[in-house]
């Protein structure tokens, strides 16, 4: 859980961004994405297997 302690005469737009930086920072967000739906094992298998050659061909088109 992140938590932001407020300092004397902080205005709320600042304490927003701290917050917000460290919520992106804690990967709270992404990993709330992640969980939103579930997936098969396999299909995960799939998608980091495709993801793989994507950057595997990346890599070679840089060479």
């Amino acid at each position: 859980m992140a938590q932001i302690v407020a300092h004397n005469g902080e205005g709320f737009d600042s304490l927003l961004r701290r917050f917000n930086k460290k919520v992106q920072a804690d990967g709270i967000l992404s990993e709330a994405r992640r969980r939103a739906h579930y997936q098969k094992p396999a299909t995960r298998r799939k998608r980091k297997a495709a993801a793989r050659r994507r950057q595997a061909i990346k890599a070679a088109k840089r060479r």
